[in-house]
């Protein structure tokens, strides 16, 4: 996978915040030496977040984010404000860009404080250095006060942009440097089997997302990747020299799996592998359990993160709710989100189902977790609640002894 072709959601999220005409969208431009977003002296030229994959150096893949000016005004202002802080559950690195012209900043100070909050690692850039000679009042501010990295810069003149860039690539936090969807569980050389079914659903003349991680994580690792589909997996373990080290399948084959893979072989899920690689498994197991106390006029809100054409018996629309109503015998009323929106009002739900959330980075989604945990709604996702309702979640958590411990727990 070259870094032209890393997905966005591998990529580190680098977000540009500040108030109108503090230079963001200058700033974008020299740091990556493109005219990547639009500049204008007029106040709010950018009015939606604009994002760009791309490669930076010395970082690699990025996500570059310009976002509207905090400070924007009106009724329509205050909706790209908050468009703008809907980027901020998704950001990895923030740059907070500051007009060096001003005194004032006390806007500043509240976003800075509110990221670091939320743990984003955080750089104010002084921009606009070239009309301002004297800002020793607001470095001290900034170096004393916030406690906040500082660099200064001029976009116009391109001053200073080579600091910045070396700046945020010392915030890149230490995770971004593993890619481990299965790696941790593989030994180099292990065989590992992935069954990959291939109908109306797949997309034409390729693998998705999740399936071409993993197998990426695979040959990272040294292992073996041995590809199949559901009807050729008892014949294909049969070829297969040695015992594999996992098999792997996609959710909706798991009843079929399950039945072909011999007991002595640990099997899982690319979703399940999802929910510890993008979130957190031990929450998403833990979330499954309301399935068995819904009653009846109990809601669920089931969320993709994409948006994609839903086939007659889609996962999400049909066979989740199908298979839930089946497993509890309840009248349940099912809600359905996709896209990079996430509702803000959660209450009323008695259980969110997400996707693998391959579209999202980990950020974004850990971030919805977290929104789910603070308004107290259980969160699972795909994988999880599939194997589930089909009696097998406890075989696919067999390469995870906490995530089953936490599931036979009160079972």
């Amino acid at each position: 996978m070259s870094l032209n072709n890393t997905p966005r959601s591998n990529r580190v999220h680098i977000a540009f915040f500040g108030r109108r005409n503090a230079g963001k969208s200058s700033i974008i431009n020299a740091v990556t030496g493109q005219e990547l977003a639009l500049v204008s002296e007029v106040l709010g030229t950018t009015t939606d977040p604009v994002y760009k994959a791309m490669e930076l150096l010395p970082l690699g893949p990025v996500v570059m984010i310009d976002t509207a000016g905090l400070d924007d005004e009106g009724e329509l202002g205050q909706m790209r404000v908050k468009k703008t802080i809907e980027v901020m559950k998704k950001t990895d690195i923030a740059v907070v860009v500051i007009d060096a012209t001003r005194e004032d900043l006390e806007l500043e100070e509240a976003w800075i404080k509110e990221l670091r909050e939320k743990k984003i690692p955080v750089l104010a850039v002084i921009n606009k250095i070239d009309a301002k000679d004297d800002i020793k009042n607001l470095e001290k501010k900034l170096e004393e006060v916030l406690e906040v990295p500082m660099v200064k810069v001029s976009a116009i003149e391109k001053k200073g942009i080579h600091t910045l860039k070396e700046k945020i690539a010392l915030l890149v936090p230490e995770e971004k440097d593993k890619f481990c969807i299965v790696g941790d569980l593989i030994n180099p050389s292990d065989l590992v089997v992935l069954v990959t079914p291939i109908d109306d659903s797949a997309p034409k003349g390729r693998l998705i997302l999740p399936q071409q991680q993993t197998i990426r994580d695979i040959l990272e690792s040294d292992a073996i990747a041995v590809i199949t589909k559901e009807h050729e997996l008892r014949n294909t373990l049969s070829k297969l020299g040695e015992k594999p080290k996992i098999v792997i399948t996609d959710s909706q084959a798991f009843l079929k799996v399950a039945a072909d893979t011999p007991k002595d072989i640990p099997m899982t899920s690319f979703s399940i592998l999802f929910a510890r690689y993008k979130g957190d498994l031990e929450i998403m197991v833990e979330g499954v359990k309301a399935i068995e106390k819904l009653q009846d006029g109990d809601k669920i809100l089931i969320c993709e993160a994409c948006t994609h054409h839903q086939q007659s018996d889609d996962i999400g629309t049909v066979k989740i709710p199908r298979w839930i109503r089946q497993k509890t015998g309840k009248n349940i009323e099912f809600h359905h989100q996709s896209g990079h929106d996430f509702s803000e009002n959660l209450q009323g739900y008695k259980l969110i189902i997400h996707c693998g959330g391959c579209m999202l980075n980990a950020k974004a989604m850990k971030g919805r977790m977290g929104e789910a945990k603070n308004q107290e709604v259980n969160i699972t996702n795909y994988g999880v609640v599939i194997a589930h309702v089909h009696g097998i979640l406890e075989r696919a958590l067999e390469p995870f002894p906490r995530a089953k411990s936490i599931y036979l727990s009160n079972k």
